[in-house]
């Protein structure tokens, strides 16, 4: 009784080690779809729409309207810089204006009188009465308040114009949304001085930047594409969004752009996915991954050229490409039931990045072997590392 025992035991000490893997059954996550995965790549949430917010003038900051999450509409002012000095030339224009409307209507007057004095010395010339001399002065006086009347006329305009600076340089003083959207971060305070070229030493206000505005109904993912793999994508190829923080939500998404340049430091190709049901859980700068698929076109495609392929997805049978060797033209795993490896052969379908499909040959959790020896035959005894 005992021998048999302890040549069992030396029998699988003897058994080549082996690393396993579990084959599984493709289950979609909530919102995901069973298409087929041609790349995997990760990025961070970012607005399609956001901008930067400044100030068009220097000054103190007087009032703020707004706080992070605060909601503004396009025009809405979310801040003011102290002007009362502006509002002092605005009212000095005014006045100015007051002024050179004074002045026109006397230059006007006195340019009435002047032509009615001239057209009087005209009668008298006729009759023989005036001298030519006073028929000359009155023209010339006639000519010289005619000109002042004109140049009373160009000195309103010229007041009205400084007004319109003044209200200009007072509305400056007011920042205000350029579009409708959210506020994701606020960069100053009441109080601080603040500039459109920014303030020495304060590079979070870089620009004059007093905030950070996003449209968050246009949400979309950023992430970086090797050049390799860029042959891989193409326009509005379907893809899912995975949030890091909420990895049991996938979010539909759509690939919107491939950037017409590359980094050729990183020979990288900069991607833009837009995420088409984003909810309030979707936030900008959250780390996201996208998985990029082949349309549904394609995969319908696919499926009828794949013998055998399963059209159900939910019958679709997963397991690591490592496991699967050719042998004579036939694709075959080794199956390790009770420490024993059975060689089988396998129907196989799609790939999906660092897996395949099975469709036939291997049912849902049974264990296979990765990257199994050349020369394991079949029904040996193998010991599975770690165990």
């Amino acid at each position: 009784m005992l021998y048999p025992r302890v040549r069992a035991y030396v029998a699988v000490r003897q058994a080549p080690e082996v690393d396993i893997a579990r084959a599984t059954q493709l289950t979609a996550a909530p919102g995901a779809s069973a298409a087929l995965p041609v790349l995997v790549a990760s990025g961070y949430v970012v607005a399609r729409h956001s901008s930067d917010v400044g100030v068009k003038t220097g000054g103190r900051i007087a009032t703020l309207t707004f706080e992070e999450g605060t909601r503004v509409r396009r025009g809405e002012v979310m801040a003011a810089l102290e002007h009362a000095d502006i509002e002092a030339q605005l009212e000095a224009a005014r006045r100015a204006v007051v002024e050179a409307e004074a002045q026109l209507a006397q230059a006007v007057a006195a340019r009435d009188e002047d032509v009615r004095n001239l057209e009087r010395q005209r009668a008298l010339a006729r009759d023989g009465i005036t001298t030519t001399a006073n028929l000359t002065a009155a023209e010339s006086a006639a000519a010289v308040s005619t000109a002042r009347v004109t140049s009373a006329e160009a000195a309103i305009a010229s007041a009205r114009a400084r007004v319109t600076v003044a209200a200009e340089a007072l509305e400056n003083t007011n920042v205000r949304a350029p579009f409708d959207g959210v506020v994701i971060k606020k960069r100053a305070e009441v109080g601080e001085t603040v500039s459109p070229f920014g303030v020495q030493g304060q590079a979070s206000r870089e620009g004059g930047a007093i905030a950070t505005i996003a449209d968050l109904h246009e949400l979309e993912v950023q992430t970086e594409v090797s050049e390799n793999s860029v042959a891989k994508l193409k326009s509005a190829m379907p893809a899912e969004v995975t949030l890091q923080a909420y990895q049991g939500q996938v979010y539909k998404g759509r690939l919107r752009q491939i950037f017409p340049s590359a980094d050729r430091a990183k020979s990288i190709v900069e991607v833009r996915v837009t995420i088409l049901n984003a909810d309030e859980h979707v936030k900008p700068e959250m780390t996201a991954s996208v998985t990029f698929e082949e349309d549904s076109q394609t995969d319908r495609s696919r499926a009828s050229m794949t013998p055998g392929q399963p059209p159900d997805a939910s019958r679709v049978v997963l397991m690591p490409k490592k496991a699967v060797t050719e042998q004579n033209g036939q694709s075959v795993v080794w199956v390790v039931t009770n420490g024993t490896a059975a060689k089988r052969a396998v129907t196989l379908g799609a790939d999906r990045i660092d897996q395949v499909e099975v469709t036939s040959g291997v049912l849902p959790g049974e264990t296979v072997i990765l990257n199994a020896p050349a020369t394991l035959p079949d029904r040996a005894l193998v010991r599975v590392k770690g165990s």
